[in-house]
């Protein structure tokens, strides 16, 4: 997905003096990343910090992906760090566009990067975590799949589970999920799409089962009730493990609570119920790996 604020954005604003770009070299190709370090890191030098990594879209840069969620605000309000990295040529290998095993090896750049931020930054490795929007989201279920020994939690999205990663998943471990996807998304289909990726409540079940969990109760939230959307919360899980689906009911292919402007694209109402950021990291908050 090609969300085109970024040069309207980019034009009047310059990156957060906090935000670093930076670079790896993994399998003789050079990755880039930006990394964001809430006031809080220089505040306590003898402090570990959690880490959450953020997957832009497709066809996006990790810089739109930054000022687009604005996940740095909740940065700062609850303490954490942030990572945007750069998928090679702006996408991310979830198995669709790209061979999953032979396409370009995104998890093996994730792994590097989480052992570059441990050696580069206070990193409390309990607290790892992955949220990504569309393709971005669909890559964070892959991390899910591929590397919960070290994630202890992910977020997606606009992006339910891919298909293969249905197919490739092996590695045992619980790890929790949370769902956020609008019924009106005309990008990525909340029923799914065959032999691409499952609903987003077929995901809900499949995450519960592989962490041997529970459904749960659910509830609606409508906070702001002009916005012409509303969001289904479910939520089950096996004791410390979560998974959580938010149903958003009208809404379209975008970030929760982001700004709505979207030059006239069809990626469909924002939803003011929930802020994602907010609502990304109390999930998260819960989890430990």
């Amino acid at each position: 997905m090609k969300i085109l604020v970024s040069l309207l954005v980019l034009a009047s604003t310059a990156l957060p003096a906090s935000a670093q770009v930076k670079s790896l070299l993994h399998k003789e190709e050079k990755r880039r990343y930006l990394v964001y370090t809430p006031p809080a890191y220089a505040a306590q030098p003898h402090k570990a910090f959690p880490v959450v990594f953020n997957f832009h879209g497709g066809g996006m840069t990790m810089a739109e992906q930054m000022l687009y969620t604005q996940m740095n605000r909740a940065a700062d309000r609850h303490g954490f760090i942030v990572v945007y990295p750069a998928g090679i040529k702006q996408d991310w290998n979830v198995g669709f566009g790209m061979p999953y095993l032979e396409g370009t090896d995104d998890i093996g750049f994730t792994a590097a990067l989480l052992d570059r931020l441990r050696q580069d930054y206070r990193v409390d490795s309990a607290r790892v975590y992955a949220t990504g929007l569309s393709r971005g989201g669909f890559f964070a279920l892959r991390i899910a799949a591929e590397l919960p020994h070290a994630f202890a939690a992910v977020a997606s999205v606009g992006a339910p589970m891919p298909e293969p990663v249905v197919r490739h998943h092996a590695k045992p471990g619980n790890i929790g999920v949370l769902l956020l996807h609008g019924t009106a998304d005309q990008v990525v289909a909340y029923g799914g799409k065959p032999a691409g990726y499952l609903s987003a409540e077929e995901t809900y079940s499949y995450w519960l089962k592989r962490n041997g969990g529970a459904a749960g109760a659910s509830r609606v939230i409508d906070s702001d009730t002009g916005d012409g959307t509303q969001v289904a919360w479910i939520e089950g899980g096996n004791g410390q493990q979560s998974v959580a689906l938010a149903t958003i009911r009208e809404g379209g292919h975008t970030w929760p609570g982001a700004d709505p402007f979207n030059v006239g694209l069809p990626i469909g109402k924002t939803t003011r119920d929930i802020d994602a950021n907010d609502v990304i990291w109390q999930f998260f908050d819960r989890h430990r790996r």
